[in-house]
């Protein structure tokens, strides 16, 4: 941050609570005259970026793939690095270069106690919200499946933000400067942490709930990514109901109402499934498939057919559109087997119907997906061997991106299931190339070519 501020990053906000230091450092670094500065300033303007969140965002995500002085190496491997690090590379060797030149060492050192007063006000308050957490979650406070949470306060940085990235096992956190500490965006934060490897563990039992989503693409509030990531819809609505309940009691319906008008649909069942959480000894991590058991599909439907949606806060001027036709013949059978399957959990009926789609004159798309709901109804009844012949027939059959990458996902689990691990690297590595695959599939992936996948994951 002291180099992208010597070279005029964010250089039009000329307020925050942080600008006395800001100007300071500017001040010591110029003093320097260090050569590469006029190569950084380049640099800077070459990747500008209109929106200010983004023009900071891949600099975040590229200060915490380094290991730090002198050389700043990457910590992780070229293909792990995000895209918006990949479009940053040679930034590396001028970070070097100016740590050098400015010695930035030395400034380090006559700025570290405003670094240490800003984290002392932190400690207090963000210490308490965690523990709050881990005793609600029941999660053990000496690391969490090997992983790690790391919190940073740059006090350089642009005021008032807070941004989470989550590399491999490392979930990092940056706050920056604010008139009063963002201990709850950190608390929300940390529940990521806590909350997002359950949805990829328990997949399957999370899917069983995945027909509610069709609710939430109807909310003008509701940012796009939740509507196309069910993953990510489902755990951010959990993540809102265990809110809820650390609130004092007299907020925490007003808080559920408000998240199901925003969009987050599954709130309201999740913060009722809490409270039977509440009543028993387990942790969440062992009892998150009971927690998706207890979401009852047609009381959920119930309730959101009532549900009036707030509106968009900022609505967007957009072309008119012709309206999408309604889908017949094949499509429309098969929406139907999906809702059959999730909603129903009528597997013999909703099998029926996928064959039926396969007789249906219907393009490629549709015919991928039905091999792709028989293969999973195949896996739900223990049948490895035909549940792996029939996700290999979705991959041949032109399916759409997302059905494709899945396909790649179960395919290699089945084959780690069956210790043919070469396989299922590769199945894994497939399923990550997939132009269009989810973002939980690709973490899935990842995470598969890391470690073989167990029944228990």
């Amino acid at each position: 941050m002291a180099a992208l501020d010597a070279a005029g990053f964010d250089a039009d906000v000329k307020v925050g609570v942080n600008q006395d230091l800001r100007k300071q450092v500017r001040e010591m670094v110029a003093a320097k005259h260090p050569p590469s500065l006029e190569e950084m300033r380049s640099f800077v303007a070459a990747h500008h970026r209109r929106d200010r969140t983004a023009d900071l965002n891949q600099y975040i995500s590229f200060a915490l793939t380094l290991n730090g002085p002198p050389d700043f190496p990457y910590r992780y491997k070229p293909n792990e690095l995000p895209p918006e690090v990949g479009a940053l590379a040679g930034l590396e060797t001028i970070i070097a270069n100016f740590y050098a030149e400015a010695n930035v060492e030395e400034l380090w050192k006559r700025v570290q106690p405003v670094y240490e007063q800003e984290i002392a006000r932190y400690h207090e308050p963000v210490t308490k919200a965690l523990l709050q957490v881990n005793g609600y979650l029941r999660n053990p406070t000496s690391g969490y499946l090997g992983r790690r949470f790391q919190i940073y306060i740059d006090v350089l940085a642009p005021p008032s933000q807070v941004q989470s990235r989550s590399f491999k096992d490392d979930y990092f956190v940056v706050v920056t400067p604010s008139a009063e500490p963002q201990t709850d965006q950190v608390r929300h934060a940390y529940l990521h942490y806590l909350l997002d490897p359950l949805a990829l563990k328990f997949f399957l039992a999370l899917s069983r709930i995945k027909g509610a989503a069709e609710y939430a693409s109807a909310a003008p509030a509701l940012k796009e990514a939740y509507k196309d990531d069910f993953t990510l819809l489902a755990t951010e609505c959990l993540i809102q109901a265990v809110e809820s309940r650390l609130a004092p009691a007299s907020q925490r319906q007003d808080m559920i109402d408000r998240d199901l008008r925003e969009g987050y649909v599954l709130t309201p069942a999740f913060a009722e499934g809490l409270v039977e959480f509440e009543k028993q000894q387990l942790a969440m991590r062992m009892f998150y498939p009971d927690l998706m058991d207890l979401v009852d599909l047609r009381k959920e439907e119930k309730r959101l057919n009532s549900v009036h949606f707030a509106p968009a806060q900022r609505p967007e001027q957009k072309e008119a559109a012709t309206p999408e036709p309604a889908p017949t013949g094949g499509e429309k059978l098969l929406q139907e087997a999906e809702q059959t399957m999730y909603r129903d959990k009528d597997l013999d009926k909703s099998r029926e119907m996928y064959l039926r789609v396969l007789r249906e004159q219907a393009p490629p798309r549709v015919h991928a997906r039905a091999y792709y709901g028989l293969a999973r109804i195949a896996s739900l009844n223990r049948d490895p061997e035909l549940a792996e012949k029939l996700f290999e027939k979705t991959v041949e059959s032109s399916p759409d991106d997302e059905t494709k990458s899945w396909a790649w996902l179960y395919l290699a689990r089945l084959a780690d299931a069956s210790d043919r691990r070469e396989e299922a690297v590769e199945h894994y590595r497939s399923a990550m190339s997939v132009a269009g695959a989810p973002a939980e599939v690709k973490k899935a992936a990842e995470k598969g070519i890391q470690e073989p996948f167990t029944r228990k994951q």
